[in-house]
């Protein structure tokens, strides 16, 4: 029976900054106009994380059982390692999903838009057929789209939407920008697995434009989020705050176009995680002051 740490484990918490920072950035752009809601930005934030820990699981069962995560590089893989079996892992992954769903059903009393149930119900459609059912996306190269649209254009403008009944410019380029940026760790950590994927027949966005090019890819989303978080300064002057992740995104970007593998791509991985979540505190901040 898997431990608690390597339940922790198997939840990755590394990625739970793709779900906390565009909750930052929806949450900036709503207090951007005058329309903050502490409740709603709380529940937004435990819908996030909630389906974050899902699809981790998610994804565990699903690559488990396929055989997809055997010989792996990175954190504990519950199934694949026989430290939990498939059904515990699957439960687990559901149980992350009822979570969010009260949650979100509480999002949707608390904000008068119970409409939003259908976007939660496709979200959570989304988490599980990424690597789940009969046909993956996630396995056809379509991985950074659902991250795109899900925990890029969705977490945000309806973190604002349901404070503020409305979405802003601002909101829609941190919107893309924090996309963008999920879609790379996304990408770093496919790029780190394409040797395997391969041989098991995964064919994420990675494998499907090559190392070189996965690379470049990677480099140019951490760079356009930059760029359009300083475009936001149009709006509030401290938007500028995201300009003080210039230097961090040369060091990120170095060693990925420096043609770094396998585990020295883990600290990039990382890297992209805290990335993610510093964009999405100073440019929520700054829209927020």
């Amino acid at each position: 029976m898997a431990t608690a740490a390597e339940w922790l484990a198997g939840a990755r918490p590394r990625t739970l900054p793709a779900a906390a920072a565009p909750v930052a950035i929806g949450t900036g752009a709503a207090a951007q106009l005058d329309a903050f809601a502490w409740l709603p930005a709380v529940l937004a934030l435990g819908v996030a994380l909630a389906l974050q820990v899902g699809v981790n699981y998610a994804n565990d069962y699903s690559d488990g059982v396929r055989g997809t995560d055997v010989d792996r590089v990175g954190p504990l893989r519950l199934t694949a390692s026989a430290a939990a079996r498939p059904g515990q892992v699957k439960g687990a992954a559901f149980t992350a999903f009822g979570v969010a769903a009260v949650l979100g059903l509480a999002l949707c009393a608390v904000s008068g838009h119970w409409w939003l149930i259908a976007v939660g119900a496709l979200s959570m459609l989304a988490a599980w057929y990424y690597t789940g059912g009969e046909r993956p996306y996630g396995y056809a190269g379509l991985g950074e789209v659902g991250v795109f649209v899900f925990f890029g254009l969705v977490a945000t403008l309806g973190t604002t939407y349901t404070q503020a009944d409305r979405i802003s410019w601002p909101a829609v380029l941190g919107a893309v920008g924090v996309g963008l940026i999920a879609c790379a760790l996304l990408m770093i950590n496919n790029l780190r697995d394409i040797p395997t994927d391969v041989l098991a027949g995964k064919r994420t966005l990675a494998v499907r434009v090559g190392d070189h090019r996965a690379r470049r890819l990677y480099a140019l989303w951490l760079v356009v989020p930059v760029l359009l978080g300083l475009v936001c300064a149009i709006w509030n002057p401290w938007a500028f705050l995201v300009a003080l992740l210039l230097l961090p995104t040369v060091l990120l970007v170095l060693p990925v176009l420096a043609g770094a593998q396998g585990r020295a791509l883990v600290p990039v991985l990382a890297g992209t995680g805290l990335f993610e979540l510093a964009y999405g505190i100073l440019l929520g901040l700054g829209l927020a002051l």
